[in-house]
């Protein structure tokens, strides 16, 4: 941790030495989320344009000196990062955009972005000899654990509310994770975890809570400006159910921004469910962020009592952004638009980003000649239940070219 200054608590602004074991502000107890800050002028002497010209690593490692890692142990993870920036040009001559790019984050390892945080997690653990980690989820965080997990020989010890998806329940238990599927909403599965994380001493790779894992999602943003020539885009759009990603994309921008390798920090569109939408009520309101309800069937947003306000809600101030909510009805539609039109499976809680990026144009809060990041967070081969909701059935037909000559005719008259 070269450049590594210290921890601030986002509430109370204490300053805490980044030490092992280190996650929370011990004043402000379990709401004193803290961030890791950065000696920039120090790190400048490294990380400049030549920097990145030279570095051959194709995967987040490359960013290595811009994080909190502290050892060799990153050399045996996955391979995570390096994700395709697509240029979206169907899909943007759909919408009317001048232009969209989608950064496609399903093709990550184990599917989803949360890898980038999970790696970082299980080098920590390795970091602090930690031979068990342990998270809550609704599902992609879980699948990510569990993954870099078995990568690095640690134990997984996953808990999940008992709407998480079958798809990713398999993935856990393919990846050998301990799997407890907990009676209960998100907020039950967060509070079981968190006290079997102190009972057993396992290393947490609760994202709102450990503070070096924003440093992981980070590194998307660093890809995405890198991808330009560090000329950012206008908006960068995001699906937000915790707060950790949108906390993450921000918190990269910034970083480039202090090194002086951007201009400007782009503005940021945080999309959520109607039917759980904490950070869009707290945001119109300009008040504090109260528990909701967790009604939507994107289960990745699905976070009633989000743990990590202070950043997400920071990363749209900041940057002049804007969160807004979408129904399931519209998100679904955005999974089928997606597939039709570019090619990418999305699950429902990565789909919800291109219902927002459409109602904010809708509402003009968005313009149709800004320049376009939309951030897919994870791939629909982990929900297939909810996609068999928008798609038509395959045609059961016999084995004849007669029997295919009568659909096609048939569907052809429709």
């Amino acid at each position: 941790m070269n450049y590594v200054k210290h921890a601030r608590c986002t509430l109370c602004n204490t300053t805490l030495p980044v030490t092992k074991g280190i996650t929370t502000c011990p004043t402000c107890q379990d709401k004193g989320i803290l961030e890791i800050e950065y000696d920039y002028e120090r790190m400048k002497e490294e990380v400049t344009l030549d920097y990145f010209k030279n570095q051959h690593d194709p995967t987040m490692w490359r960013y290595k000196p811009m994080m909190s890692i502290d050892s060799d142990h990153y050399l045996k993870t996955l391979p995570i990062g390096g994700t395709p920036l697509i240029h979206a040009q169907r899909l943007a001559n759909d919408l009317g955009l001048k232009q969209l790019h989608i950064k496609d984050e399903g093709m990550n390892p184990t599917g989803s972005l949360k890898d980038r945080a999970s790696a970082v997690a299980v080098v920590k653990a390795c970091e602090e000899n930690h031979r068990t980690v342990a998270c809550s989820s609704t599902g992609n965080a879980a699948s990510s654990l569990a993954g870099n997990a078995a990568k690095l020989g640690l134990k997984a010890m996953i808990f999940v509310p008992e709407r998480a998806p079958l798809g990713k329940l398999r993935q856990l238990s393919i990846y050998g994770a301990n799997v407890f599927k907990v009676r209960g909403d998100y907020k039950a599965t967060f509070t079981l975890s968190k006290e079997a994380i102190d009972t057993y001493h396992w290393y947490n790779r609760n994202a709102a809570i450990n503070p070096h894992l924003v440093e992981g999602k980070k590194t998307v943003a660093y890809e995405i400006a890198e991808h330009f020539g560090f000329k950012v885009p206008d908006w960068v759009v995001v699906s937000v159910g915790d707060g950790c990603t949108i906390a993450g994309v921000y918190k990269g921008f910034y970083d480039l921004l202090q090194l002086e390798l951007i201009d400007r920090l782009p503005r940021l569109l945080g999309v959520q469910s109607l039917g759980c939408a904490p950070f869009v009520k707290a945001f119109e309101t300009k008040q504090s962020l109260i528990e909701t309800d967790e009604n939507t069937l994107a289960d990745s947003i699905a976070v009633g009592i989000p743990r990590n306000p202070v950043k997400a809600l920071r990363a749209v101030n900041h940057t002049g952004g804007s969160f807004i909510a979408v129904s399931d009805e519209k998100i679904l539609a955005s999974m089928k638009h997606l597939g039709a039109l570019e090619g990418i499976f999305a699950e429902p809680a990565s789909a919800a980003g291109l219902a927002g990026l459409v109602e904010a144009l809708n509402q003009k809060r968005i313009k149709h000649d800004e320049s376009i990041v939309l951030i897919h967070t994870g791939n629909g081969l982990k929900d297939p239940a909810t996609a068999e909701r928008v798609i038509s059935p395959p045609y059961d037909i016999e084995g004849t070219i007669e029997a295919l000559k009568n659909t096609i005719n048939l569907e052809e008259e429709k």
